[in-house]
């Protein structure tokens, strides 16, 4: 880390950069703690005022937690979201105040797992076929958060090549003519492998979110089999339950 005294930019605008740039560690993002304000200053030729200038803009950002007696760390940041959000991960966070990061994007043609297959009810002769298998990491405040996998049914006549970094249900709405309506969702509890760890930035064994849906149009054809693994330290689930029938009368 690096402190330019010649620079027009303020010292402990500086600081909060390299702090920034620092947190993106896997260690700070597993809740390691800062190193302490004078450690840091004598490291980066500073006063220690300038230090904690730049580390109470974060704690006041939320992007870092201060505890008397322990120190200072990433703030835990848990987005709490609902099942009846699905079309659109991005306007959900949105609308929260949060700027989704996409961390990776990748589209392939791919043969289909047997239970891929099944969840998009493809016939034999289709099974046989390569389909479109997107991957993606996304996440916020420079952390991946979650990793999703989906797999297209050939009527989508998706091709690869499409911008996947525009919402999903309004791409395939626009380039596909094929408008989303219902999703079938099993939500469920896991324990991240080392793979999936990699791609979460945590560590092997960290809890994870897996939610599995199957995308349908109107006329309940299947368009999508999509798996989601979120970070359980980086989401929460909310779910709504109305009591169907009457209502109840006072005793």
């Amino acid at each position: 880390m690096k402190i330019d005294h010649n620079s027009p930019v303020p010292l402990h605008a500086q600081v909060e950069t390299l702090i920034r740039e620092m947190l993106k560690k896997p260690a700070f993002r597993d809740g390691e703690m800062l190193p302490p304000e004078t450690r840091m200053a004598d490291q980066l030729g500073v006063c220690r005022h300038t230090v904690r200038m730049a580390i109470l803009r974060l704690v006041q950002e939320g992007v870092l937690e201060r505890k008397a007696g322990r120190g200072t760390r990433i703030a835990k940041q848990s987005v709490k979201t609902n099942l009846s959000d699905w079309p659109s991960f991005t306007r959900e966070m949105r609308a929260m105040g949060i700027k989704v990061e996409v961390f990776s994007i990748e589209a392939t043609r791919e043969r289909p797992p047997k239970e891929v297959a099944l969840s998009l009810r493809l016939m034999k002769a289709e099974s046989k076929l390569p389909v479109i298998r997107l991957e993606r990491v996304r996440g916020h405040g420079g952390i991946p958060s979650v990793y999703s996998v989906s797999w297209f049914h050939p009527r989508t006549n998706l091709t690869g090549d499409e911008d996947f970094t525009i919402p999903l249900y309004d791409l395939i709405r626009r380039s596909c003519g094929i408008v989303p309506e219902s999703s079938d969702e099993e939500v469920s509890a896991a324990l991240a492998d080392a793979d999936l760890a990699a791609k979460l930035g945590c560590e092997a064994g960290h809890p994870v979110l897996v939610r599995v849906r199957t995308v349908a149009d109107a006329n309940r054809n299947v368009i999508e089999y999509n798996r989601n693994f979120y970070r359980a330290d980086r989401f929460t689930y909310g779910l709504t339950i109305r009591r169907g029938g009457e209502a109840p009368q006072p005793d």
